[in-house]
């Protein structure tokens, strides 16, 4: 008699898993999941036949309806139709309250900060404040660079008011140039730090080499969207372009409220 109650309560439970997974798989919500997956696969292949060398990162649902947005490899973000027929460059903006919000340099934001916060800081020239951190900025930095030498001429004011500034390579001129190699000498310096200092003075970078970290910087730098130096990058993954004076940008990190 128990063997029996066992087998039919077994064959009600399996009955009823059985009728559950049934009607998910009928739902609106699984049926909608796998249309959008044929309708991202659909864009994807349309981009790789069309535009070879446009190379994409992740195609997700946008928050508008039919839209897909597409991040590719340098942080940019595009939108596709969902039959993948239309293709719209720029970014998207949301009417709010407080107004137009840019939903694209949004997404953008978040990628950047992601990825750099992937790169450990022993990779880095970090000019730490002695009080503490107050806030810190990532700056992808040339040493060539006329502006990159006028920020860093302020490092100690950036210090003395909290601000942590920790420096990753880009070499303007590119890989295997002049600069990129001065740049590497100044990593590998046995005082990068003051080698930074001096090189960002005009003063000569004896040539050193190591396992260095110059290409991937760059490489990264032009995955987030960095198109010249000095590019600040924020915690929020926030991208300020150009020299902005040490005080200035004190008064944006530090009371984001000010106007």
């Amino acid at each position: 008699m128990a063997k029996t109650a066992t087998r039919f309560a077994f064959a009600r439970n399996s009955i009823v898993t059985f009728l559950a997974v049934f009607l998910f798989l009928q739902s609106p919500v699984w049926a909608q999941s796998a249309q959008q997956q044929q309708e991202m696969e659909s864009i994807r292949s349309v981009i790789s036949a069309t535009q070879p060398n446009m190379l994409i990162q992740s195609i997700a649902v946008s928050p508008v309806a039919g839209l897909y947005e597409i991040t590719l490899e340098n942080a940019q973000v595009i939108y596709a139709s969902a039959d993948a027929r239309f293709f719209i460059p720029g970014d998207l903006y949301e009417a709010m309250p407080q107004g137009l919000v840019n939903r694209g340099e949004e997404k953008r934001n978040i990628v950047r900060a992601e990825k750099i916060a992937a790169v450990p800081e022993s990779e880095m020239i970090i000019f730490e404040p002695e009080s503490g951190r107050k806030a810190t900025i990532t700056v992808f930095t040339d040493v060539d660079c006329p502006y990159c030498r006028q920020l860093h001429g302020e490092i100690d004011r950036l210090n003395e008011l909290g601000i942590a500034v920790r420096y990753l390579g880009y070499p303007r001129t590119g890989l295997d140039t002049e600069t990129h190699y001065k740049m590497v000498s100044t990593w590998c310096a046995e005082d990068p730090k003051a080698m930074m200092t001096s090189a960002t003075r005009g003063g000569n970078v004896p040539q050193a080499d190591c396992d260095n970290p110059i290409a991937r910087h760059y490489q990264l730098g032009r995955e987030v969207g960095v198109t010249g130096t000095p590019a600040l990058v924020l915690e929020d993954g926030t991208i300020l372009p150009g020299y902005i004076p040490a005080d200035t940008l004190a008064g944006y990190l530090l009371n984001p409220a000010t106007p």
